[in-house]
């Protein structure tokens, strides 16, 4: 009888199954300095108790993508590990910090699947929730993978195409127990921009690049304990090449963008988003950002920001996105759409 497990193909999926998702992950301080090893990190309120406590938590949680990528490494080896690519998300919600000490797991209910033309793959979305040890979602999002088929000649499902907001309304965002921006200090920061000072359509150039090594993003695909072959075994792609997994370039774009946006300390809703293109060791990863819309809190001097952050690969952000085709232009390799709190 056959020990191992070759992981799931799209046709062993069913929609309204739940997957449990196996090894919970007990989180210690030794993943913030990691995240902040591998990615230029620098927002305070994840940097600092002291600041943290300024501003009405009790500490500093883990950084906001930290966790993300925790939880979504639990699903890799249900959800992803025979993945073609990882396709987008939405109606993501950060609904309470994760803490050192926190153990997170994760469970994913099928939503949606639809064949591909070619009938040798097909789509799967999953909505992805983690949990503590406490059994208090601190985590839900829903994401799309394209996954291989085992038999190209299996039946294929009846299509489901799950309906999706487009953006979380900021009515809908979860603002930490707490959190109070009112003694907010711009100097500790890094930067004195409020939620004022931004206008909705500005555009920012985040100016920095960083050159990603092959090193780096095994040792940070392991750290998420990410297991999806794409990422390990170059035998997986044509090319002979590893593809670098799409969480680290949001991790880098998001710590680039701290050089114009420091202030947009805590993510809490993802709207949308796509790895539009892949991204191999040595390509040289820069950011842009677009203002698309402000709202108000009821927390005392806290604003929310949406944005939307673009990594490119190598030349100057040209702030375009598509070609004259509607297609991703070839230098685009992320366009993220995120809600963020700010200081007003």
């Amino acid at each position: 009888m056959a020990k191992t497990n070759p992981g799931r193909f799209f046709e062993d999926y069913r929609i309204g199954e739940v997957i449990s998702h196996a090894v919970p992950r007990t989180v210690s301080g030794g993943e913030r300095a990691l995240y902040h090893a591998l990615y230029p990190a620098r927002h305070a309120l994840y940097s600092s108790d002291e600041f943290a406590r300024d501003c009405g938590l009790d500490a500093a949680p883990i950084d906001d993508l930290a966790a993300f990528h925790l939880v979504f490494g639990k699903t890799v080896p249900d959800v992803s590990l025979n993945a073609v690519a990882n396709l987008g998300y939405a109606e993501g919600r950060w609904l309470r910090p994760v803490w050192p000490g926190d153990t997170l797991r994760a469970e994913s209910q099928v939503i949606g699947l639809k064949q591909n033309s070619s009938g040798t793959s097909g789509v799967v979305w999953v909505r992805t929730r983690g949990y503590n040890q406490d059994d208090e979602a601190v985590l839900d999002y829903i994401r799309w993978v394209m996954v291989r088929k085992r038999d190209v000649d299996a039946p294929a499902p009846d299509t489901l195409i799950p309906d999706l907001k487009p953006a979380l309304a900021a009515a809908d965002l979860v603002i930490p127990e707490g959190l109070d921006f009112a003694r907010y200090d711009f100097t500790l920061a890094g930067e004195r921009h409020a939620l004022g000072d931004y206008e909705i359509g500005e555009k920012i150039d985040h100016v920095d690049g960083v050159t990603i090594a092959e090193a780096e993003h095994m040792l940070a695909t392991r750290l998420w304990q990410n297991t999806a072959k794409v990422h390990f075994d170059a035998t997986n792609r044509d090319d002979g090449k590893q593809l670098i997994y799409g969480g680290h370039v949001i991790s880098l774009a998001r710590a680039l963008s701290f050089n114009g946006l420091a202030n947009a300390q805590m993510i809490v809703g993802l709207n949308g988003g796509a790895h539009a293109n892949p991204c191999f060791a040595g390509d040289t990863v820069r950011a842009w950002s677009e203002v698309l819309d402000k709202a108000d809190t009821s927390h005392p001097g806290v604003g929310a920001i949406r944005l939307r952050l673009v990594a490119v690969k190598h030349g100057a952000p040209a702030f375009a996105l598509r070609g004259e085709d509607g297609k991703y232009r070839p230098e685009v390799l992320l366009d993220l759409d995120y809600w963020a709190l700010m200081p007003m």
